[in-house]
């Protein structure tokens, strides 16, 4: 190796050091940090985002329901369908029969076998809930076996709700 090859080679590592040095020193000029010490910084989700947690999901139930539409909500119970029942008389099928869901204790049909997360929930269906649940069944209720991704909507979600609610032998009012 010559020595013209040599000088290339150093030039080459010493301008590809000044361009990493100077990128540096343009990026703090741009990038103003307050603390130093912060290694992260929170950012807060949309509201209405999936991402809410049980904490974090305090609802207006009124104005939800208000978006909500009892014929609509029949409509959207259709992808429901495929594993539940919605009839009076009707059986369980691969999900337990939701007739009379509203306000019942989670996991209490006696003849469909629950996930275990689901058995041990024993909390009731309240309007919260069911709300709750109906965005993300899996994040809701950690480890229950529904794979249901979950109603986004807040309109197909309030819907559904009114739905379930009036497929019983005592509609509860709404909130």
């Amino acid at each position: 190796m010559n020595s013209f090859e040599i000088n290339k080679i150093l030039a080459a590592i010493i301008i590809t050091v000044l361009i990493v040095v100077v990128i540096n020193k343009v990026s703090d000029l741009v990038f103003d940090v307050d603390d130093e010490n912060v290694v992260a910084y929170k950012v807060d989700a949309p509201e209405g985002s999936i991402t809410q947690t049980k904490s974090e999901s305090t609802v207006d139930l009124s104005s939800l329901f208000a978006n909500g539409d009892i014929s609509h909500g029949e409509k959207v119970f259709k992808k429901c369908a495929a594993c539940h029942s919605i009839n009076k008389n009707g059986g369980n099928k691969i999900g337990p029969k939701l007739w009379n869901v509203m306000f019942r204790p989670s996991g209490s049909v006696t003849d469909y076998k629950y996930s275990k997360a689901l058995s041990e929930y024993k909390k009731n269906w309240t309007w919260e809930e069911m709300n709750g649940f109906l965005i993300k069944p899996a994040k809701w209720i950690k480890g229950n076996k529904m794979g249901f991704a979950g109603i986004k909507s807040d309109k197909d979600r309030a819907s559904v709700i009114l739905y379930l609610n009036q497929n019983s032998d005592n509609p509860n009012p709404l909130p």
